[in-house]
């Protein structure tokens, strides 16, 4: 009887503690006076890279790593590739369980042209992230691992967050 007690009270408060933790939210950083605005993102998944851009010169460049299968076009659900067009910065999750992520628009009307021609679902949740909240700060690897985002380190997201206002296009070339 003692042990079904002790056991029924565990229970109830690992009950209790899964409904009432939640992950601590984020620093969110906030632009500082001397950030310069980017007004266009460019990524060339064949460089893994991400350009900032401001009035046509780059002001911001990174390493990133893409969909574990990148090569090709985003074509549906599941494919782990990134996807290729343009496409806007439409918000932004500062709750992400990847750190910060910036949300890309995909799939744009193209998109959902051609998934429609192949009759497969487009997909979609594409964002530019930062590691996983579970991973150590700073280790991305350098390797392709996401399910089709643009992923780059924290301390990289964060200076992306003040530097890329919602809004902003962003073309993917392959």
């Amino acid at each position: 009887m003692r042990r079904c007690l002790w056991t029924a009270c565990f229970v109830a408060a690992v009950a209790v503690l899964a409904v009432l933790w939640r992950p601590l939210p984020h620093a969110v950083p906030s632009p500082s006076p001397s950030d310069e605005f980017a007004d266009f993102i460019l990524v060339d998944k064949s460089e893994r890279r991400l350009e900032l851009h401001r009035d046509g010169a780059v002001i911001r460049r990174y390493e990133v790593a893409l969909g574990g299968d990148p090569l090709g076009p985003k074509r549906a659900e599941g494919d782990q590739r990134t996807p290729e067009g343009d496409y806007v910065i439409d918000f932004r999750n500062p709750r992400s369980r990847y750190h910060l992520s910036l949300h890309i628009d995909y799939p744009n009307a193209a998109d959902r042209v051609e998934s429609e021609r192949l009759a497969v679902p487009p997909g979609g949740d594409i964002f530019i992230h930062g590691l996983p909240n579970y991973w150590p700060a700073n280790t991305a690897p350098k390797l392709d691992w996401t399910q089709g985002c643009i992923a780059l380190d924290n301390a990289e997201i964060e200076e992306i967050w003040r530097l890329v206002p919602d809004g902003t296009p962003i073309r993917i070339v392959p």
